[in-house]
């Protein structure tokens, strides 16, 4: 192949580069660490998170990850007769769109990925501007469901993730079972897929 052939010199970078094209997914982490919020991790509320990352927003939109500004918290969206308030609202100017948090205690349910998909899609119709990408919803909850993870809409990992925030930075110990515990379900996964393609 020739350098003179431009179109296929096209396809050829197009196709080895494709990798390395960054995906949502690539812009949000999990699990967050809030040790910066100082919480008491036995005795706090919703709300006193919400206000905790107000209070350190420099420091948690640098924990939230790359090309984030914010944009609002308690934002209101309405539906016929009912009122939605977002948690909080943030704009990612390097994917152009808005990402959408609630802000969860407790487990993941599937109830929460429903509320969720309800806001993306109010906000998508009522305020994303038309030069904008899809809205991303993400619930920020303190102990993710596998279960809801894998038999939800998370499993396609398109408009609505999950993340687990951790109140305070896990000793050596619990980081070490966390990653045998990611590595166990990176295994399990690899085989699922080996098993599809036969």
């Amino acid at each position: 192949m020739s350098s003179k052939d431009k179109a296929l010199v096209e396809a050829e970078a197009a196709q080895y580069t494709e990798s390395l094209v960054e995906t949502r997914k690539d812009f949000l982490r999990d699990p967050y660490v809030l040790d910066f919020l100082n919480l008491n991790p036995s005795r706090f509320l919703e709300g006193d998170l919400e206000q905790a990352i107000m209070d350190n927003l420099q420091n948690f939109l640098l924990e939230l990850g790359k090309g984030f500004a914010f944009v609002a918290r308690q934002q209101r969206v309405s539906f016929t007769d009912e009122d939605f308030y977002l948690d909080l609202v943030f704009y990612n100017y390097k994917l152009k769109c808005f990402l959408l948090v609630d802000l969860k205690l407790g487990r993941l349910t599937h109830q929460d990925m429903g509320q969720m998909d309800t806001y993306v899609r109010l906000y998508d119709e009522q305020i994303k501007g038309a030069d904008d990408n899809p809205t991303i919803g993400l619930v920020l909850c303190s102990e993710k469901s596998e279960a809801v993870v894998r038999y939800s809409v998370l499993a396609e990992q398109q408009q609505l993730f999950a993340a687990k925030y951790l109140p305070y930075l896990p000793s050596e110990a619990e980081l070490k079972h966390e990653l045998e515990r990611e590595r166990e379900r990176a295994l399990q996964r690899l085989v699922q897929r080996q098993e599809a393609q036969e």
